[in-house]
C-alpha cells in the first residue's frame, strides 16, 4: 500500500521555497525537499496540505492548485503550487527541516533531482507559468 502524501511549492518572484531535511531524518537525511507530509486517515489531500503548511511554515494557503503527482517505491506525492498565502513562512519544525531557502529554477531543480527525477520538469512547468 502506498503512503499518500502532499507537498507544497510556495512560489514567490520566480523562486520556490525548499527545506533541507535534518540530518537525523530516516528518509533522505540532508536532502532538499518540499514542505508537506502524510495524509492522515480520513483526511482529504486539501486538508492535509493546509495542516502541513501551518505546522511546518506557519502559513495558510490562499491561492493554490494541484500541479502533479509523483510516485516512488511505496509512496505517492500530490504536489500543490501555492501562489498566495497569509503569514510569512518560517521554519517551525527545525527537527524536520534544518534549513529553508528560496531557490531559483536551476538551484531548485538540482536540489530536488536527488529526491525524484520528476521534480526538475515539474519545477520548470510551475515556474514557466509566470507565478
Amino acid at each position: 500500500m502506498a503512503h499518500d502524501c502532499v507537498g507544497a511549492l510556495l512560489v514567490r518572484d520566480g523562486r520556490v521555497l525548499l527545506g533541507r531535511r535534518a540530518p537525523n531524518r530516516a528518509w533522505l537525511p540532508d536532502a532538499w525537499d518540499l514542505f508537506g507530509g502524510h495524509i492522515e486517515p480520513g483526511e482529504s489531500p486539501e486538508a492535509a496540505l493546509h495542516r502541513e503548511l501551518a505546522e511546518e511554515l506557519g502559513v495558510r494557503a490562499l491561492e493554490w492548485d494541484w500541479v502533479g503527482t509523483l510516485e516512488g517505491g511505496d509512496w505517492r506525492l500530490r504536489v500543490a503550487r501555492v501562489r498566495a498565502w497569509s503569514g510569512e513562512p518560517h521554519n517551525r519544525q527545525p527537527a524536520e527541516h534544518a534549513h529553508i531557502e528560496w531557490c531559483g529554477l536551476p538551484t531548485a531543480q538540482a536540489r530536488l533531482a536527488a529526491a525524484h527525477a520528476g521534480f526538475p520538469p515539474m519545477l520548470a512547468r510551475v515556474l514557466a507559468d509566470g507565478t
